[in-house]
């Protein structure tokens, strides 16, 4: 196994891990600065104003894009599996 081919899977890797990771968590930044604007705006200080809404858009993204998360994931797994006699041979 050449370190070209290491580096090129650890690349893929890292790229398929921001992509799901994203997914789930700018819907929630987005709520959150949202959430924050509106409590500047209304000198409003409470902390469960702040976590509720995040939370709710974050299991949300999870419900809604769970199958393309899954799917993402399960592509990398077969490519990495069709890829073993490539890196061991």
């Amino acid at each position: 196994m050449s370190p070209e081919s290491l580096v090129d899977i650890f690349r893929e890797a890292l790229s398929v891990i921001v992509i799901i990771v994203s997914m789930i968590i700018i819907p929630g930044l987005i709520i959150g600065l949202v959430v924050a604007v509106f409590q500047a705006a209304t000198s409003i200080n409470e902390q469960t104003l702040s976590f509720l809404p995040r939370l709710l858009t974050t299991l949300f993204a999870l419900m809604f894009l769970g199958h393309t998360l899954i799917q993402t994931m399960v592509d990398f797994f077969i490519e990495m599996v069709n890829m073993i006699p490539q890196v061991i041979g």
